[in-house]
């Protein structure tokens, strides 16, 4: 991302393609002839930043935090454990490697640094160090930033990144998920000079984010082991079904009751304890332990009359890039949903289609490729064991009586930024031009910005919308 040792001040080559494309974006002009084609996720990065004012010519000052709020901050990650196997994988005793290691928290802020010595110095003449800022917003397009926006593997080469300054330079960083809540937990880049080339980067920092995933992953299993050995004796004095789940939800010990793997927890936790709603138990009185929950199912009550089924309420909250959520509040309870980078991808479609849309025209609207219809049919076959009879067929579709909000981010362009769909980028165009508005239901709780009355249209500025779908 910044400066080589070697040939550090000579500039990139001008008469580099992806330079020239370079220049004609940064000038607001359009891509000529024989240009080197930009990808979409850098385009829209640029397009972004651009909007944002941030001069490619002269970087921000960059934000450090101060020693004790790094140390703060890389206890509450809880990345540290992952270190060790980084440093052992990528750096063997007395061998220099070109690049540098960096791993960061997900708001991009660089927790640890490791690497060669020359490219350590030249990388901290202009910032990147650990407590350093290095989202996108504060230095331009780059590994860390761009992966950490969009929470997919993103590499950035040469004349990619956004600043002039670090043309010299190529960067690979995937996101660590956190095997708890399967949200990101930091991000792991490597970088190294652009001469040497990108192409063992991007599978250096594939293996290192598993490694660290694979790390975190036993650090929680070793977790639900020392709440097992707490929770066993406990639950040995009731005599009813009670089970102890740690703080994401995961199950240590259940005692009278077939003990589910994983329950979903409410967002902001229980506040204390008390009797609350839990999905596939019903109401629980819910006690704090020291590193979880212990949760006693209530006594079963007799059965109400059935009250006539009213509309079912589906909310999509796009609000926050990293956590999209999904909720639904029918007559059966109220339930939320962390749903997969592509499921919200089709979830944001159907919510727009509601006449519904065929396999081939999802495809054409994911991948310009109507032909994909088997790797669609299999996502929304799995889509559907979340939402059941809500999600419809022949076409596809959400069920008609559903009433639909998307709470969308206040900047439509931050509508999903890791989705290169060619209906999501013109979706984020047509929002942002006034074309159409995102659904809303009367009954939807306070929207932001950018969501707004219903619609059933991507608009008619969309450039890839699938076939029939101005409805």
């Amino acid at each position: 991302m910044q400066r080589g040792t070697r040939g550090a001040d000579r500039p990139p080559t001008r008469a580099h393609a992806p330079a020239r494309a370079y220049d004609r974006a940064m000038a607001g002009e359009r891509t000529a002839p024989g240009d080197h084609a930009v990808r979409p996720e850098i385009e829209d990065s640029w397009a972004r930043l651009r909007r944002l004012g941030l001069d490619p010519e002269r970087s921000r000052e960059t934000h450090r935090m101060p020693l004790a709020e790094l140390e703060e901050l890389r206890r509450a990650t809880g990345l540290a454990t992952v270190l060790p196997v980084l440093r052992a994988t990528l750096f063997a005793p007395g061998d220099a490697t070109p690049l540098v290691l960096a791993v960061s928290d997900p708001k991009a802020r660089i927790l640890w640094m490791e690497g060669e010595h020359r490219l350590r110095r030249a990388v901290d003449a202009i910032g990147f160090e650990p407590g350093a800022l290095w989202s996108e917003d504060a230095v331009g397009t780059n590994g860390i930033g761009l992966a950490a926006r969009t929470a997919r593997p993103s590499q950035v080469h040469s004349a990619e990144h956004y600043l002039r300054s670090h043309h010299n330079w190529t960067c690979f960083g995937v996101p660590i998920r956190d095997p708890r809540t399967g949200r990101p937990a930091g991000v792991v880049d490597l970088s190294g000079p652009a001469a040497g080339g990108p192409h063992y980067l991007r599978q250096l920092a594939l293996t290192a984010a598993r490694l660290a995933e694979t790390e975190l992953r036993a650090a929680h299993l070793e977790g639900l082991h020392r709440l097992r050995t707490v929770a066993v004796p406990l639950l040995a004095r009731f005599g009813g079904p009670a089970l102890v789940v740690d703080p994401s939800g995961w199950t240590a010990a259940a005692v009278g009751i077939p003990g589910p793997p994983r329950l979903a927890l409410p967002p902001d936790s229980w506040e204390g304890g008390g009797v609350h709603f839990v999905p596939t138990l019903g109401e629980c009185t819910v006690e704090p332990l020291a590193d979880g929950w212990l949760l006693r199912p209530s006594e079963p009550r007799p059965a109400a009359p059935a009250e006539p089924a009213g509309p079912g309420l589906v909310e999509l909250d796009l609000r926050r890039p990293e956590r999209p959520e999904l909720r639904v509040n029918g007559s059966a309870g109220c339930w939320s949903h962390t749903p997969s980078p592509r499921h919200t991808e089709l979830l944001l479609l159907l919510s727009l289609h509601r006449d519904g849309l065929s396999a081939a025209e999802l495809a054409e609207a994911l991948f310009a490729e109507p032909a994909r219809t088997v790797t669609v049919r299999a996502e929304l076959s799995r889509l559907r064991r979340h939402l059941g009879p809500l999600l419809e067929a022949r076409p596809y579709r959400l069920s008609a009586c559903a009433e639909v909000t998307v709470f969308g981010p206040d900047d439509p362009y931050d509508m999903l930024p890791g989705s290169a769909a060619p209906a999501v980028r013109a979706l984020r165009a047509d929002l942002a031009h006034g074309v159409l508005r995102l659904p809303r239901s009367p009954r939807a709780a306070q929207p932001s910005a950018s969501s707004c009355a219903n619609s059933s249209s991507l608009g008619s500025s969309s450039p890839a919308r699938p076939s029939g779908t101005s409805r």
